[in-house]
């Protein structure tokens, strides 16, 4: 009975011909590709919530503040959230090349960062100050890494299991669930904060996070994925570093690397948006509720439209979304250097920061999936940790970028991540379609 549900609210999703086409996986998973889709959909849409509860951009630096953590420790959050799990998936990827069945990569992945979090709600109950800076620092790490493993494991699973046609539906779908649970975490906090409750309701959030990758775990571990190749398991430590050749020796692959780096400027951006908004002298609670309401609209309405063009053409999706994030970089900018800023910001920067998290969506999954697609078998895999380790450098370098704020000002450094978005979309003209 729930296969033929699942068949049936699958074929709807698509026309039923797509549907049954499983031109691009394996025969064996073609009779079984609809129970996996909603398998895959709904822990990744658990997972995104998860992320959601414990944001490192807001929910982190606003619980340790409170916690009489010292400044110096909010500067490495985001770092260390998003290169931690980047920079260790050339070793992570030899690992997982030696695993005929890859999904229960992903189920680890969850349950370690799900132990995190409930170590991260301890540390808020029973700790403070310097203390609670470094234990939360340390349990992030253990986090970041851990999500390492799902990275690699997801795309790989994802492209086994499930067909080109649908493969950014899913992250589409995913992204516009957590969204709407964005705004309902945003809500909360801000009724909270005005009624000044105690740090309880922040340690419930952290172990919500728990729950959610728990819950996402389990739902993961009954996908039904067929062995796959195993070759280059061995002597992996080497091998890990030979495959960066990659980006020399697969054209269209070095482009990609190239082109999402620049691309980096759709997330570069946004905390220079909150910034600027600051500095026109608004309420620091009032902004800080609009823009965790605005990401998580512009979340819920552009998740399924990016999901269902990337499936048309993830390659376009990259550079009308680079494209949209350099344009606005531009104009902010423009309006900073001009004073326009001044009377105009009020409605100006808030709107413009919702069309930047709709284009920063775009982004992030036209890339994941031009990769999935571009790639087949274990070469899939090296794609992915190949690509993940050198953004994952490249972002610790990007933190630099701030020490021109003396030089040329917060307006400035828009304008520099602006030109990187329109370079970054000219050189995702170059990819092929996939």
């Amino acid at each position: 009975m729930a296969e033929k549900v699942s068949q049936t609210l699958y074929e709807k999703i698509g026309s039923e011909e797509d549907a049954r086409a499983c031109k691009d996986i394996d025969d064996s998973q073609c009779k079984i590709v609809a129970g996996n889709f909603f398998k895959i959909l709904l822990a990744q849409f658990l997972s995104k919530s998860g992320d959601a509860l414990m944001n490192p951009k807001i929910t982190l630096p606003w619980v340790m503040q409170s916690l009489g953590v010292p400044a110096v420790f909010l500067g490495w959050l985001v770092p260390i959230r998003e290169s931690g799990s980047m920079l260790p998936q050339l070793i992570i990827a030899s690992f997982v090349r030696r695993l005929a069945v890859r999904h229960n990569v992903w189920v680890v992945g969850s349950l370690l960062m799900s132990l995190s979090m409930v170590a991260v709600a301890l540390t808020i109950h029973f700790s403070h100050g310097m203390v609670a800076g470094w234990l939360i620092i340390l349990f992030l790490s253990i986090f970041s890494l851990s999500r390492g493993l799902n990275s690699v494991a997801f795309k790989d699973v994802l492209g086994k299991t499930v067909e080109k046609k649908r493969r950014g539906r899913i992250s589409g779908f995913a992204t516009s669930g957590a969204g709407l649970v964005t705004v309902i975490v945003a809500v909360a906090i801000s009724l909270d904060v005005a009624q000044q409750h105690s740090l309880t309701v922040y340690t419930l959030a952290f172990v919500l996070a728990a729950v959610c990758w728990t819950l996402g775990a389990l739902i993961y571990s009954r996908i039904i994925e067929e062995p796959g190749a195993v070759d280059g398991g061995r002597n992996g430590f080497w091998l890990a570093f030979k495959r960066l050749s990659l980006l020399f020796k697969d054209k269209p692959f070095g482009y990609f690397v190239l082109a999402r780096a620049l691309m980096l400027c759709s997330a570069l951006s946004a905390p220079y948006y909150v910034a600027i908004a600051q500095q026109q002298g608004q309420s620091t609670l009032l902004q800080l509720s609009f823009f965790l309401v605005a990401g998580g609209v512009a979340e819920l309405v552009s998740g399924p439209f990016w999901g269902w063009f990337a499936d048309l053409s993830s390659r376009k999706v990259m550079i009308i979304a680079s494209l949209v994030s350099a344009v606005l970089g531009a104009l902010i900018a423009i309006s900073v250097g001009s004073g326009l800023i001044t009377r105009y910001g009020a409605w100006l920067i808030p709107g413009a920061y919702f069309l930047l998290t709709i284009a920063h969506q775009g982004v992030r999954l036209g890339r994941k999936t031009y990769l999935v697609n571009l790639g087949k078998g274990n070469k899939r895999t090296d794609y992915v940790s190949v690509s993940n380790t050198l953004i994952g450098a490249i972002l610790l370098f990007t933190g630099f970028i701030s020490l021109l704020q003396p030089l040329i000002g917060l307006g400035g450094i828009l304008a520099v991540l602006a030109l990187m978005g329109f370079l970054g979309a000219l050189l995702a003209t170059k990819l092929p379609e996939v």
